[in-house]
């Protein structure tokens, strides 16, 4: 784990690594359903969460190359999560051919 994680993020890190831990597989499967059904209802709200602060650099003027420093993610995160599409290459929509 790197030493440059938030408090906040090195709590959660430390409470997964606890879980991997788990020695009974069965308690630990159980575990492991439980934070994986709560990650998939938070994610939506994690995700506007950090788009807002991406959206609120932008307007104070902030760098797409300095936004991505900060968040510690790449130049091309930080573009999508401006557009609103913080998925996979695989899942946007391709743009239609003009004939």
């Amino acid at each position: 784990m790197s030493d440059d994680v938030t408090e906040e993020a090195r709590k959660v890190l430390d409470a997964l690594s606890k879980l991997e831990e788990i020695a009974d597989p069965v308690e630990r499967a159980v575990a492991i359903s439980e934070v994986l059904s709560d990650y998939d209802k938070r994610s939506p709200r994690l995700k506007d969460l950090r788009r807002e602060a991406v959206l609120q650099m932008r307007a104070d003027g902030v760098s797409y190359r300095k936004i991505a420093a900060r968040l510690k993610i790449s130049l091309g995160a930080v573009q999508n999560i401006e557009r609103g599409h913080a998925g996979a290459w695989g899942t946007k929509s391709r743009a239609k051919r003009s004939e």
